[in-house]
Order: structure tokens, then C-alpha cells, then sequence
């Protein structure tokens, strides 16, 4: 029953687009980041390339299922896609950065705040994502688990098709 389930959401996930986003929300323009090792992340600066956005908590047992996930779509290059977590609901930087490294989490990792859920889009529950498309603009998003599979499609059906 819950593999039914799931195999209902996920090509539900494919079709939300920015209509189903507040007005404010669609017309955000760049963020600014900074991950916990300190570097800079600004949607602007991966100019190119697919930005998925994840919203996650430690004790959050569908974050923890995708992260597997998120890891592969990061290091697929392939994907020209470059993944960010925003750690949310934490005591410390140290308990997220030692979860994420207890998990060979190499992807980038954001602690989030109220400044930085303005920036990219709301918590609308966890996990949440947000998909950039290469030019920048936000193209879906997805509240509950998200997979591997399920970003690569979408991707693949937006990506120009090679002329013959």
C-alpha cells in the first residue's frame, strides 16, 4: 500500500509549478547563502545549472530517506545540478554538521533561519524542496519525500532535446 502511494506522489511533484506558488514566492529573484564551512552559495553563481534547494531536520524520517537520494543527484554530473540542504529545527551547528558528516553528506548545507526561508521559499512542512531550472527561475517545488528518479525525469523533460 505505501509503495502505491508513493507512486502516485512523486508524478505529482512533476506537475506543481510556480502557479501553485504564492505571487511573491514565483518572483523571487537570487539568494545568498552561507553554509556551514563558510563559503557563499547565490543562485546567480550556478548560473547553468539545476539548483535543488532542500529543507530538512535531523529527526525527520522522510529527510533522512532522500538524503541517500540527494547525495547521488550532487555527485551525478550528469544532472549539471548542484544540491543544498537547509538544515531547519537544530540546538547547534554542531549537531547538524556531525549528522551530515555521520551520513557522507557532500552536498552543501545551509542552517536555516527566518532570513534564509525569505530568500528561497516557505517551510511549508519537512522536507521541502525547491528546483531552480539553469536560467535561474523556481520551477516546482515538492512538499514531503522526493527521489532520485523523480528529479532526473523532471529534468530530462525539461532539458532541450538535441536537434536531428
Amino acid at each position: 500500500m505505501q509503495t502505491l502511494q508513493r507512486t502516485r506522489f512523486y508524478p505529482m511533484w512533476l506537475a506543481v509549478l510556480l502557479l501553485a506558488l504564492p505571487a511573491s514566492w514565483a518572483q523571487a529573484g537570487d539568494f545568498r547563502v552561507t553554509d556551514t564551512t563558510g563559503k557563499t552559495h547565490t543562485l546567480s553563481g550556478y548560473k547553468g545549472k539545476w539548483v535543488l534547494v532542500n529543507y530538512w531536520a535531523t529527526w525527520c524520517p522522510p529527510c533522512l530517506e532522500e538524503i541517500p537520494d540527494l547525495i547521488a543527484l550532487h555527485e551525478n554530473k550528469k544532472n549539471n545540478l548542484v544540491v543544498i540542504g537547509v538544515a531547519m529545527d537544530y540546538r547547534n551547528a554542531k549537531q547538524v554538521t556531525d549528522f551530515a558528516e555521520g551520513l557522507l553528506v557532500e552536498y552543501p548545507i545551509v542552517l536555516g533561519n527566518p532570513q534564509v526561508v525569505r530568500q528561497i521559499g516557505p517551510v511549508q512542512g519537512l522536507p521541502t524542496t525547491y528546483l531552480f531550472n539553469p536560467e535561474g527561475k523556481m520551477v516546482a517545488q515538492q512538499v514531503g519525500l522526493i527521489t532520485r528518479e523523480a528529479v532526473e525525469q523532471y529534468i530530462a523533460g525539461k532539458s532541450p532535446r538535441p536537434k536531428k
